[in-house]
């Protein structure tokens, strides 16, 4: 399981893995007791673990960058429910904080959060976006060289389409037939079966 695909989801405790998106929401499994469910974004917002940001005194830093100091710190988690211990573990593990924005009710999330995320065996680091680029341009040909073939394709004249009807034999129509004498007669009737 990777970082990228961790979500938190407004109105549900612990953290969940991102299975599949759909318009209407998202199937998530739950990363404490492995339920898959569908979750719909009428209800829900869905924030990626990635994109979670925590005010400093300075810039805002990415939340891997607390989890990660968490890591290195050796000290036991304090227990959610004392909050003097909670505030003086994180400004011991991260005194960049800004704790008059960052409120008790965040650092108890960040420490169920990280927990969780511990006991996952998942890796905490962000996706190396910069490094992908650069392979992509490895591989791909530079826009100049692929400009011409798309203009070409472009031009091409399209294939006419196929005639995929058939068509169907013309039927014959009863027509008054005209006697010798020059009068019409009427044509003959179908019989009742």
């Amino acid at each position: 399981m990777e970082y990228n695909k961790i979500i938190s989801v407004t109105g549900l405790p612990g953290l969940f893995e991102l299975v599949s998106s759909k318009n209407d929401g998202a199937l998530v499994r739950s990363l404490e007791d492995k339920t898959t469910k569908f979750i719909s974004n009428r209800v829900h917002n869905f924030s990626h673990l990635e994109s979670i940001e925590v005010f400093t005194h300075g810039d805002n830093v990415n939340l891997v960058d607390v989890f990660q100091s968490m890591e290195k710190e050796s000290d036991k988690l304090p227990e959610e429910k004392d909050a003097a211990g909670i505030k003086a573990y994180f400004q011991k593990v991260f005194p960049e904080l800004d704790f008059d924005r960052v409120y008790n009710s965040d650092m108890k999330k960040m420490i169920r959060w990280f927990s969780i995320l511990k006991s996952n065996n998942i890796e905490i680091k962000l996706t190396e976006v910069e490094e992908e680029v650069e392979e992509m341009e490895e591989v791909a040909p530079p826009v100049e060289e692929v400009k011409p073939a798309q203009e070409a394709k472009a031009k091409a004249p399209k294939p006419a389409k196929a005639e995929a009807k058939e068509e169907k034999p013309a039927t014959k129509k009863a027509t008054p037939q005209k006697k010798a004498d020059g009068e019409e007669s009427k044509p003959a009737s179908k019989k009742n079966k």
